[in-house]
């Protein structure tokens, strides 16, 4: 004989709660006491209970799944911001739907098709789109959406990121700070983060009266998902130049990680000959052979505050106006700049 469905009410009659609160307690939700939870989670293992996710979206018209979508799914940047998004959704009960777009327009507006035709209750966009028409589709089915890292231009909408000039800015005026005098830039896409952070190099150049190459300034020759083998590529062109640079500002940490490879490969010093800094301060940017000096962008918090966006309008009874949250960068020095700044000589030791 089949055993009746064990459903959610059924735990509640048992243990004396309200559905709400079972229903809190399953999701981990920080209202409910670590007691309660307790219970409810016992209650839940000796029934066997799975819950029916099916008759709870149509009871609830909601499906509890946010869609994100990012240009790569093992970049490490992507990667912790993913991880804030999940975090965050989580204690309310949301699953986190992931799909990448390989920096492709095509492929991105596929993923945010299929994911609209699952209905998720939001979406969460790192685009590589280069006009607003994918935002406009989104409107139209009245989901709730941000974009984070990149900025979509003439897109009236929720964003959250950095200011990516002040990245390039903040980058530059560190190694002119430690000495450097012929410094170049790995640039990025012809996207709001590449174009915001070659901005922020040429501003600090022309604030130190320091002359601007054009030749030192290099497009690396592919997108995110190859940054590391692009970024050595554009390395050994500027290695060619003569003079060669005294210090190299690095669109991301992995652009970077590619360029002190090359800089390796051609028996030159990091950082007594070139200096190297990246931005994204990923995960292994400590543990290099040489640790990376970065620009922090708090990618786990990028993935945090655009999912409280999302929620919070999820959870409006009408739209919201569009808000848009700007993260300060950080600057993290590690050994891939540590010089004197007047001279060549290592901070742990001469040159």
């Amino acid at each position: 004989m089949i055993k009746p469905r064990v459903r959610l009410r059924d735990i509640a009659d048992d243990l004396g709660l309200a559905v709400i609160t079972v229903s809190k307690a399953i999701r981990d939700h920080p209202d409910i006491s670590k007691r309660t939870k307790a219970r409810v989670q016992e209650r839940i293992r000796e029934l066997n209970y799975q819950p029916n996710w099916a008759a709870r979206s149509l009871a609830t018209g909601k499906s509890f799944s946010i869609g994100v979508v990012v240009p790569d799914l093992v970049h490490p940047f992507f990667a912790e911001v993913v991880k804030g998004i999940s975090e965050e959704v989580r204690a309310d009960g949301y699953s986190v739907m992931i799909a990448s777009s390989e920096e492709d327009p095509k492929m991105e507006r596929q993923q945010i098709e299929f994911f609209l035709g699952r209905q998720v209750d939001a979406l969460i966009l790192a685009s590589a789109q280069p006009t607003v028409e994918i935002i406009q589709l989104i409107e139209s089915r009245a989901v709730p959406f941000a974009l984070i890292d990149r900025r979509v231009e003439n897109a009236v909408c929720n964003f959250v990121g950095v200011d990516d000039q002040r990245i390039g800015n903040m980058a530059t005026e560190h190694l002119i700070d430690v000495g450097c005098k012929r410094i170049a830039h790995i640039r990025g896409p012809e996207i709001s983060t590449g174009i915001g952070r070659v901005q922020g190099y040429r501003t600090a150049l022309e604030a130190h009266d320091m002359k601007i190459r054009s030749e030192y300034i290099v497009s690396r020759d592919s997108s995110d998902t190859r940054a590391d083998t692009s970024g050595y590529e554009a390395m050994k062109r500027l290695l060619e130049m003569n003079p060669v640079p005294d210090g190299v500002v690095c669109y991301n940490d992995p652009t970077a990680l590619g360029a002190i490879k090359a800089i390796a490969e051609a028996g030159l010093r990091i950082p007594q000959d070139i200096a190297v800094i990246g931005a994204g301060n990923d995960r292994y940017a400590s543990e290099l052979r040489v640790p990376l000096s970065t620009i922090d962008q708090h990618h786990n918090s990028i993935g945090r505050r655009s999912a409280k966006l999302v929620l919070r309008a999820i959870a409006a009874d009408e739209p919201l106006k569009p808000k848009t949250v700007l993260l300060t960068p950080e600057l993290i020095i590690r050994e891939s700049t540590l010089r004197t700044r007047h001279g060549r000589e290592h901070l742990k030791g001469p040159s």
